[in-house]
Parts: structure tokens; C-alpha cells; sequence
């Protein structure tokens, strides 16, 4: 009887056993299951934001007229005084001193909040007040985005500069709905590069230049252009041709090398015309031949490739100032003004045509406050 009573009890065990290796394989299975699910969700859902991108994409045509707004000073320049024309890439408000931004190494996506980026183009707008520049090329102008509070940066500036007198284009260059990196991610993006003059601009133009970036990628970079501004020259029949620009910054390289080389030739389709023209913005190269030892080149920065000015007629004056950086790196938040001790770069200038007599180019120290750039400061004559 108790042999009868061991085996039964072994038979209930084996199949106790069995019940829970059957519930440990179906728990197992529930979980692969609900991985997949998950997994399956999140593919489904990237590959509706890839769609959702893909069509909503900024495509612009080749060229696109530019609207104009505000009233200038005079209408026409006059070409016996000397002028003055500022380029200054402000940094969408929102980087000043205290920011880094995961691009550049640093670690931060949202680098200032509303009342921050206020206080940086106040600051912006009072440095151009005092400078009072007869042109204004400025990059990196929000009027719709998240990193700048949806603040319209284009409109604040202009209605903050005390002279009134001043006409403007907007060329949208970064267009996207959603950038959906990294996280939190970056948002809703508008954005572009802005001109202004107290002498009347006749036409402005958007001028795409050549995109590096391939699909999908592509979708939520930047398409970079030229701003080409035409203005009357009072007694003349030529122009004075007014380039705003911002060339590319995270390629492999080859994109700032077709982007210069379209710029040369619309440079000198200008030139040939016998047209003043003066190109600037930022470059994000440097251009051969300029002097950059002031700045120390740190391991594991950025370094700024080199524009090559010999591909260029040699009738045209390429100006940065050698002696102040025009930009700071933004790996983390700015500690010294020391270039031994921070890593600063010389980026930003002119591109000037010979008809053009250069009086001074100054690099403007304003200690990156408001922005990671520092204004550069042109004066000129038209001979």
C-alpha cells in the first residue's frame, strides 16, 4: 500500500513538474510576445515620423524671390561715403556664455529658456543699435521653433533697432516640423538668415545651395542658401550685390567644397557684370592663407576646414580679422576668453570684389554673452 501511495504521489510530482514548465514557457512566450509587440510599435511609429518628414520636407526650388518688408532709409547708395556692414551669426538667441550644445560635444538640446533668449537679443539688438550699420547680415534667425521659445526673432530684432529706417529679406534655410533628436528632442524648426539695409533693396533672391545630406537624414537637416540682395547705386547703372550666407557645418566636407564652388561662380557672374559685391556670413571655414595662431587647436574639437581662396579670380579680398576669434566652441559652457584655454575659431568674414575699397575689418569682442559668435565689423567704400 505504501509503494502504491510513493508512486501516486510521483506521478502527482512529474506532472506538478511539467505544469510549471508549461506556465514558464507560455510566461516566456508572453513576454517574446509583448517584445515584439513593442518593437513592432516603435517601427511602425519612426517609419510614420520618417513619412510624416519625408513629405512635409522644406524642397525649395533652385531659386525663390525673397518678400521684402520694412522701408528703407534712401533709395539708392551713395556711392561717395563710406559705409558700414555688419555680419554676425546670433545664434538663434539661445546660445550665450552659459550654453553647450550636444553638436559641438557639449550636452545640451535646450540651452536657454524664453526669458534667456529675450535677454540675449536685447542684448544683440542693443550691440546693433550702438553700431548702427548701414547693412546687417545676420544668421541663425528663429521665427517659429522650440529651441527659441517660438519666439519671431526676425520681428523682435527689427522692431528693437532704434532707427526704424531699414528694409529686410528672410531666407528660410532650416525647415522642419519635428527633429526628433536627440532627448529630449530638438522640435519644430524655422529658421533662416536675414538682411537688412537702410539703402533700398530692389530684389532679393534665395539661391539653393547643394544639399550633402541623403535621404533620410536629409529630411530634418538644413537646406543651406545663398541671400542675394540687389541695390541701386545712385548715377550708376551697376549694382551693389549684397550675399548673406551660411555654409554647412557637420558634413564629411565635401558639401562646404560645393557649396564654395557655388558661391565662386555666382561671385563672379556678379563681378563680370562689373557690380559691386560683398559676400559675408558665416563660413564655418577658415580662409587659406589667414593667420589663425592665436587660436590653439584643443584635441577632440571641431576644427574648421580651410576654404581654398586660389580656386577663386585672384581679384577678390577675402577679410577675417587675425587678431579676435569670431566664434567659440560650444562643447561646454564658455570659461575663458583665453584662446590657450578655450577652444575659439575664425570663421566669419567677407568676401569683397576689387571695385570695393576695404577702410577696416574688425572682429568685435563681445565676450560670446549673447551669442557663440562675435559680430564682424566691415567699413567700405564703392570706387
Amino acid at each position: 500500500m505504501k509503494e502504491v501511495n510513493g508512486t501516486k504521489q510521483r506521478c502527482q510530482f512529474g506532472v506538478m513538474t511539467k505544469e510549471k514548465k508549461f506556465k514558464k514557457k507560455k510566461l516566456w512566450q508572453k513576454i517574446i510576445i509583448c517584445l515584439l509587440l513593442i518593437i513592432l510599435i516603435i517601427v511602425l511609429v519612426f517609419s510614420a515620423l520618417i513619412g510624416y518628414l519625408t513629405l512635409t520636407e522644406f524642397n525649395p526650388d533652385k531659386e525663390v524671390p525673397l518678400k521684402l518688408t520694412g522701408k528703407s532709409q534712401t533709395n539708392s547708395v551713395n556711392k561717395s561715403i563710406e559705409m558700414t556692414a555688419v555680419s554676425w551669426n546670433i545664434g538663434y538667441g539661445a546660445l550665450g556664455s552659459d550654453a553647450d550644445f550636444f553638436m559641438d560635444g557639449g550636452k545640451s538640446v535646450d540651452t536657454a529658456d524664453k526669458d534667456g533668449v529675450n535677454k540675449n537679443l536685447k542684448g544683440i539688438s542693443s550691440e546693433l543699435n550702438s553700431l548702427n550699420p548701414d547693412f546687417i547680415l545676420l544668421q541663425e534667425v528663429d521665427t517659429d521653433a522650440k529651441r527659441s521659445s517660438y519666439i519671431n526673432e526676425a520681428s523682435k530684432l527689427q522692431s528693437e533697432l532704434l532707427n526704424q529706417d531699414y528694409q529686410s529679406s528672410f531666407a528660410e534655410n532650416f525647415k522642419v516640423k519635428f527633429i526628433p533628436y536627440p532627448i529630449p528632442p530638438i522640435g519644430k524648426v524655422n529658421a533662416g538668415i536675414m538682411t537688412l539695409s537702410k539703402s533700398k533693396i530692389s530684389e532679393a533672391t534665395r539661391v539653393q545651395l547643394p544639399c550633402p545630406f541623403k535621404w533620410p537624414t536629409r529630411v530634418a537637416n538644413l537646406k543651406r542658401c545663398l541671400s542675394i540682395n540687389r541695390l541701386p547705386i545712385e548715377g550708376s547703372d551697376k549694382e551693389l550685390v549684397i550675399v548673406n550666407l551660411h555654409l554647412e557645418a557637420y558634413d564629411d566636407g565635401d558639401g562646404k567644397k560645393a557649396q564654395a564652388e557655388m558661391l565662386r561662380k555666382y561671385l563672379q557672374a556678379e563681378a563680370d557684370k562689373g557690380n559691386y559685391v560683398i559676400a559675408g556670413g558665416d563660413f564655418n571655414q577658415t580662409f587659406s592663407g589667414t593667420d589663425t595662431s592665436i587660436i590653439k587647436q584643443f584635441n577632440g574639437t571641431w576644427k574648421p576646414p580651410v576654404l581654398d581662396t586660389d580656386k577663386f579670380d585672384k581679384s577678390w579680398q577675402f577679410l577675417m580679422d587675425t587678431k579676435t576669434a569670431s566664434c567659440r566652441s560650444l562643447d561646454k559652457p564658455l570659461t575663458s576668453l583665453n584662446t590657450n584655454k578655450f577652444q575659439f575659431y575664425i570663421i566669419d568674414g567677407f568676401i569683397v570684389s576689387s571695385n570695393i575699397e576695404v577702410t577696416s575689418l574688425e572682429t568685435k569682442q563681445m565676450g560670446f554673452k549673447n551669442t557663440d559668435h562675435n559680430p564682424v565689423v566691415l567699413k567700405f567704400k564703392l570706387k
